[in-house]
């Protein structure tokens, strides 16, 4: 359990600097190689990281701590949800299935980072660009007169 919680805090150590980077970064920046490489290495990481490391802890965390093996059997015959699942269900199907889902919700969280990261600079624009065209017309004339002193 150790191991699988330390992976996990680790993760969460390695991503909480992108976020503060995707504020600071501007969106039409140039990259050094340097900073290319630097940061193609740190992605492969994490991602070796989050599909690598954590589900390889949990698996070895429910092998052998919580002892989930296949003859451990969580729903099957002579139980009372036997009407409702008429099949056998084990504790290493279990740990398969939560396996599957950590793979899963890390994917949708890499999705949803790399949108965030691509669109990193739109909400500035868009206001940006409500505040310009609020306050000037069609033709690009201000709207209001300013007061003279």
């Amino acid at each position: 359990m150790v191991a699988f919680v330390t992976s996990l805090i680790v993760l969460a150590l390695l991503v909480m600097p992108i976020f503060a980077l995707m504020k600071r970064r501007p969106v039409g920046a140039s990259l050094s190689w340097g900073e290319a490489m630097f940061a193609s290495t740190y992605v492969f990481m994490i991602l070796f990281w989050v599909y690598g490391v954590v589900p390889h802890q949990w698996l070895t965390w429910a092998d052998n701590e919580l002892n989930w093996r296949p003859d451990r059997i969580l729903v099957g015959p002579g139980e009372i949800l036997d009407q409702l699942l008429p099949f056998t269900l084990t504790y290493l199907v279990l740990r398969d299935v939560i396996a599957a889902g950590i793979y899963i919700v890390a994917l949708g969280i890499n999705m949803a980072m790399f949108s965030m990261w691509q669109g990193r600079g739109e909400r500035e624009e868009a206001k940006r660009k409500a505040l310009t065209e609020a306050s000037t017309s069609r033709y690009g004339r201000p709207l209001v007169k300013k007061a003279q002193a």
